[in-house]
């Protein structure tokens, strides 16, 4: 089946960059190949934060390109070998630089404000860290659908009316005061369709994937943003929030004793100094390790409550199945993978266990199907 074969390869490639990254970063360490790159730039200046800047543009230049054939082949070559993308090559590059951009706009403040942390704060770097990241996760969250989306999206107002009161009706009836439902230009890019709910406070946003408007009735989009809607009734976006910040407060405070720590077998005295900060990516990757499949299991609880909140809502299991079953063979799913992959890998349940769940649900229920409107948004 093309489904797991383009699954496969793609899970193949992610781990193989992972253990890469992981080994090519010991050994940048390890060899001495971080403090030379610190000395040299520190022949050029004497301030720590260009020093800082300058080591991490280079060093994350220097991994981009030892790793963009991989990346390349898995984002562009493998999409189009499985008619899965629409981008040019042009779009591609151009995708990849706006991308760049954004991450060097936000990560570079991100980083000063944690060297300074670190050097004013010490050992205590992790709590005073972990908490400004909490504020900045929400000003992003914030930000990202009327700021961030729109540089990669052209997001503009769903013009089907009366699919847009059908799902304010829902938001209404989940608690959530819509103004609008919005679509984007996703085909630019993929063949794939999908839909958000994204966004806190007044920036909360339902937005739609144009290739999902262009194939899916009324109804089965009416399930998709019932499951959306789910997690914002079960508050699963405010758990997710509580959560996050838990496991991050967490994974700084181990990763803060394990640096100090570790840092003599590399031959650095201080956790200041920036040859040694690449350490810091060792652990986190090895904590990583733990935290992925913990955070996984959450998400898969959370995919079966919004899926049964979908159903209780619309009383349209038929359309949800359907549309959960198109939805994979869009995106080219796999609809019974491995289960360790699917344990440790997927953070939704495979569609096989969804759809197992969802009959469940109905016939422990007794749901009545309502009828349906089957017709297309054109």
């Amino acid at each position: 089946m093309n489904s797991k074969k383009y699954n496969k390869i793609k899970l193949t490639i992610s781990i193989a960059e992972t253990v890469l990254l992981f080994i090519l970063t010991f050994l940048f360490l390890y060899l001495g190949y971080s403090r030379r790159l610190s000395e040299l730039l520190y022949s050029f200046t004497e301030s720590d934060y260009i020093v800082l800047i300058l080591f991490s543009v280079i060093t994350t230049s220097v991994i981009s390109i030892v790793f963009f054939p991989l990346n390349f082949y898995s984002s562009f070559i493998l999409e189009h070998k499985y008619k899965l993308s629409n981008q040019t090559l042009l779009k591609y590059f151009t995708e990849g630089f706006k991308s760049a951009i954004v991450s060097g706009v936000i990560g570079i403040p991100i980083l000063i404000l944690f060297y300074f942390i670190l050097k004013e704060f010490g050992d205590a770097w992790w709590l005073i860290f972990a908490t400004a990241m909490f504020f900045i996760s929400v000003i992003l969250s914030q930000l990202f659908p009327i700021v961030i989306f729109p540089i990669f999206y052209k997001v503009k107002p769903i013009e089907d009316e009366q699919l847009k009161e059908r799902i304010k009706t829902l938001a209404k009836d989940a608690g959530l005061k819509v103004q609008e439902v919005y679509s984007f230009d996703m085909s630019k890019n993929t063949k794939k369709a999908n839909a958000a709910f994204t966004g806190l406070g007044k920036t909360k946003r339902i937005i739609l994937g144009d290739t999902l408007l262009s194939s899916y009735s009324k109804d089965e989009i009416e399930t998709v943003i019932a499951h959306e809607l789910g997690h914002y009734k079960k508050k699963h976006i405010v758990k997710n929030i509580l959560y996050g910040t838990i496991n991050s407060f967490v994974l700084f405070f181990a990763i803060s004793l394990l640096y100090r720590y570790s840092l003599p077998w590399f031959g650095f005295s201080s956790i200041t100094e920036i040859a040694a900060l690449p350490l810091l990516t060792l652990w986190a990757m090895l904590i990583g390790l733990i935290q992925t499949p913990i955070g996984n299991m959450l998400s898969r609880k959370f995919e079966y409550e919004a899926d049964r909140y979908a159903i209780e809502t619309t009383k349209k299991p038929t359309s949800f199945i359907q549309t959960l079953n198109k939805l994979t063979e869009q995106n080219l799913g796999d609809k019974e993978p491995h289960p360790f992959v699917e344990w440790f890998f997927y953070s939704h349940p495979s569609i096989r266990k969804r759809i197992a769940a969802i009959e469940d649900f109905i016939q422990k229920n007794g749901i009545v199907e309502v009828p349906h409107l089957q017709e297309q948004i054109s």
